[in-house]
């Protein structure tokens, strides 16, 4: 009787010892196949025939055939517009073509450093051996704005564009084949190259010459010089496509899971930190993170927690500015109740000497208490802000509790170096895990509470000593920067900038977008006082700063 007492209580033990095996080595089969796709994945969309995955390219279009067909044989729901595909344009604005030229008596002279055209400029060819100091008919004008600037620097009207205009309609109605404008003077004229210019075309080309090209090519103002100059000009337009997939659980609520999948192509778009015409390949720039959605959707498709439903979002156009999670949420294609957004973007370099970064942490309460019990062994630091420059951002701006995946930047990021050989395919998997305990741990917990954190700044470089502490929208193609929201506490807030409104001048230094916007804030330093102007709305507005 003992003995079968025995066999008794050993039995239910040996079955649970048993159970747990079974599990263990499922899990260890389950991880080897989810490390083996990982590689197979970021070997494909990192393949030197993808080109580098260029936004709206061919590359990137085989990179979005590839995962539809793994949505496809996981058995994903397509949401897009078309199926899995919503398509939707980049408009750049215009763009200088290389085939613009300038020589200078056989000299040929280097766009942006020595000259460049007006975004208004005829398209056309012009040859001529004018005098520098005259005007006359069938020949190509000089136009020093030095004087514009001395009789106008106490009107705060004067337009320079518009005085620029007024002098090229002079020059046409006097038969000028080209107007050539330089400043001799140490006034700032704010004449630039407005990409988002949508004015008609002049019927005569105009340029602008640098002080530096002035110098090295038209040094004697007593002397004619022969001139040849092409000028080419057009508007960038650019397909992209998001890929969107959905399991329904019929919940109240859904589950976003992002990750980009576009990338540097041959750095056409001035993005990469290398030089030269090579394929910048992106593992894990973020072929990494692509690879991992795939691999969690898979997990998900075979058994998700059926308290939220979940949106899969491989987004484009981000490394251009967070196009494609900008548009999906202005032009979403299913109605949803979002419950919160995590977004893996460049997840395969972990190890235990490079911890994961969480980010998005102080976006909800709830993280506070699921992070630290579902992190197991990784290594990991966070970072509370919703913002920062991947896709998750644009859903923290609608209020939506973020996380944002990370393991860290490299002597590769951004550059042709960024290969599939270097990535951590086993740390890889383990994020994925990661992420799965935390959709489990959310599943009883309803809707989960938003909250506003600290804002990530632009401006904060070597080139800069000061900041007003807004975000940019990449995506704006009117004249001015229109910021997307502003840091609290920070110049801007304290100022009353808002969400929307569109940045056109600080002190002398008006800017046409980001990138000339960035380079007046590089002219001042802490302490400075100067006036912004603002348009907010229809309304121009005038706000005095000291940084």
């Amino acid at each position: 009787m003992k003995k079968w007492a025995a066999i008794l209580v050993i039995l239910p033990c040996l079955l649970q010892a048993q159970s747990k095996r079974k599990i263990r080595i499922e899990t260890e089969k389950e991880n080897a196949v989810i490390v083996n796709n990982l590689k197979k994945h970021v070997q494909y969309l990192a393949d030197d025939k993808l080109e580098g995955r260029r936004t709206g390219s061919k590359g990137e279009l085989l990179a979005m055939e590839y995962i539809i067909e793994q949505y496809k044989q996981i058995g994903l729901q397509p949401k897009g517009s078309n199926g899995f595909v919503q398509e939707f344009e980049i408009n750049e604005g215009k763009q200088i073509n290389p085939s613009t030229l300038l020589t200078i008596d056989g000299k040929k002279l280097q766009l942006q450093d020595d000259y460049f055209p007006l975004a208004f400029s005829a398209l056309k060819s012009v040859k001529g051996k004018p005098a520098l100091a005259l005007s006359e008919a069938n020949q190509p004008w000089f136009k020093d704005v030095a004087e514009w600037l001395e009789e106008n620097k106490s009107n705060p009207h004067f337009d320079i564009e518009e005085a620029i205009k007024k002098e090229a309609s002079n020059a046409i109605a006097k038969k000028a084949t080209a107007l050539f404008l330089m400043n001799s003077s140490t006034a700032v004229d704010n004449v630039q190259f407005n990409k988002n210019d949508k004015t008609s075309s002049i019927a005569i080309p105009v340029i602008y010459l640098t002080k530096q090209g002035v110098k090295k090519y038209l040094n004697d103002a007593t002397a004619s010089y022969s001139i040849e100059l092409a000028v080419s000009i057009s508007e960038q337009i650019r397909k992209a496509r998001n890929i969107v997939g959905y399991i329904n659980n019929n919940a109240a609520n859904t589950v976003i899971l992002g990750a980009h999948y576009d990338h540097l192509g041959y750095g056409e778009d001035k993005n990469a930190m290398d030089t030269g015409h090579l394929v910048h390949n992106g593992a894990d720039d973020n072929a990494s993170g692509t690879a991992a959605l795939i691999e969690l959707t898979r997990l998900l498709q075979k058994k998700s927690p059926a308290a939220n439903n979940y949106l899969i979002i491989n987004f484009s156009g981000e490394e251009l500015g967070l196009f494609g999670s900008k548009y999906w949420l202005d032009n979403p294609t299913t109605s949803i109740t979002p419950n919160y957004m995590i977004n893996m973007d460049m997840v395969g370099r972990y190890d235990t000497a490079r911890k994961l970064t969480i980010g998005g942490y102080g976006t909800s309460p709830v993280w506070g208490s699921i992070i630290p019990a579902v992190a197991g062994n990784l290594a990991y630091k966070i970072d509370s802000a919703g913002s920062g420059p991947s896709d998750h951002a644009s859903f923290y701006r609608k209020d939506i509790p973020v996380l944002f995946l990370f393991t860290g930047s490299h002597s590769d990021y951004h550059k042709a170096t960024d290969d599939w050989d270097k990535i951590q395919y086993d740390g890889e998997k383990d994020i994925i895990r990661m992420v799965y305990s935390i959709i489990e741990k959310t599943n009883d917990k309803g809707k989960i509470a938003f909250t506003k954190t600290a804002e990530q700044q632009m401006g904060r470089s070597t080139r800069f000593t000061v900041s007003l502490g807004v975000i940019p929208d990449y995506g704006f193609s009117g004249t001015g920067m229109r910021i997307d929201g502003v840091s609290p506490g920070k110049l801007a807030e304290k100022k009353g900038l808002q969400a929307g409104d569109i940045l056109l001048q600080l002190g002398e230094y008006k800017f046409v977008d980001v990138n000339s916007y960035m380079q007046s804030l590089s002219k001042f330093k802490k302490g400075d006082k100067t006036i912004l102007i603002i348009k907010r709305g229809t309304e121009e507005k005038k706000i005095e700063l000291e940084f």
